[in-house]
């Protein structure tokens, strides 16, 4: 282990529920101190503006997103994709900020001998090696993916980030684009995310979120994205496409949604919209398939959209 490498796994982390940092520190991959953080009202729960616009407090357990319905009713992209994540017993333990803020999974990170970019490396071990199940658009010197699902969800309602030191972040501002390879987020050292900001919905839109997974139960998805949409005349009138289990970061969907604004809600449109919902990839040896469900994805939901 070089001496980079043992700096980062002894660093001091935040521990809200500890679904992934006791998961780091059994298998020696985080050996720092911890600091326990409290909930409290500004940190907790989800409120409701005179608009419709909701707050969601960063140590509001997943389970309760999923199971709010009001917020299902409001976001139902975001409350479809914290059901769809882990497991029952990690969703009532896991919260949002903790699923924001989450390290990577890539298995080279994940072993503590190894060393790589996100623990002071020199380079990616995963681009040469095992990389079945990281991006197919290559953004950056790291290829693994990012883990957050909540992140693809959010940045498709363009939600923001209020952290203890900074206000109005917007996913991207949270999570870089993907150039940097060297870090999972972009929270400064002893930076905590309080809550997340949410616009109010749009009139008339729909929702949906999607995963492909490779079992059937508690697995880290292989593409998944969200899809809102106002339908309008047979039109499609506001479009938003994000995808995760893609990139180093969640993706905005621009040629697909590009291809549906302002264009009528019909199968050629739809068909055209998955096609160049591939725009811009760059697939390693191993991800080339991931392309595949990208496309089948977009169709899927964009057609249950519109029918």
């Amino acid at each position: 282990m070089s001496v980079a490498t043992a700096e980062v796994l002894s660093a001091p982390e935040f521990r809200a529920a500890g679904t992934d940092l006791s998961e780091r520190r059994r298998s020696g991959l985080s050996c720092g101190s911890v600091i326990d953080l409290t909930a409290s009202p500004d940190t907790i729960g989800i409120a409701w503006n005179a608009d419709g616009a909701a707050q969601i407090g960063a140590l509001t357990a997943i389970a309760a997103i999923a199971s709010d319905a009001r917020l299902a009713q409001a976001y139902p992209g975001i409350a479809a994709a914290a059901q769809g994540l882990a497991t029952p017993q990690i969703r009532h333990m896991a919260t949002l900020g903790g699923n924001l803020a989450q390290r990577s999974r890539c298995w080279y990170f994940r072993n503590p001998q190894i060393g790589c970019l996100k623990k002071g490396g020199s380079d990616c071990p995963a681009r040469a090696g095992n990389h079945l199940y990281h991006v197919a658009f290559d953004l950056g010197p790291c290829v693994a993916p990012h883990p957050s699902t909540m992140a693809m969800a959010l940045l498709a309602y363009d939600a923001k980030i209020v952290t203890d030191r900074r206000s109005g972040l917007s996913i991207t501002d949270l999570l870089g684009d993907g150039s940097n390879g060297t870090a999972d987020n972009l929270l400064a050292s002893g930076e905590r995310i309080e809550r997340i900001e949410l616009p109010a919905p749009l009139a008339g839109e729909r929702a949906l979120y999607k995963r492909a997974i490779s079992r059937t139960h508690a697995e880290w998805p292989l593409v998944e994205i969200c899809v809102r949409a106002v339908i309008s005349g047979g039109t499609f009138q506001q479009v938003h496409i994000t995808a995760g289990g893609i990139a180093p970061v969640p993706l905005r969907l621009a040629a697909s949604v590009a291809a549906l604004e302002g264009k009528p809600a019909d199968a050629s449109t739809i068909a055209q919209a998955a096609e160049l919902a591939t725009s811009g990839a760059r697939p390693l040896t191993m991800t080339g398939y991931k392309l595949d469900l990208l496309t089948g994805l977009v169709r899927d939901l964009v057609e249950r959209i519109a029918a």
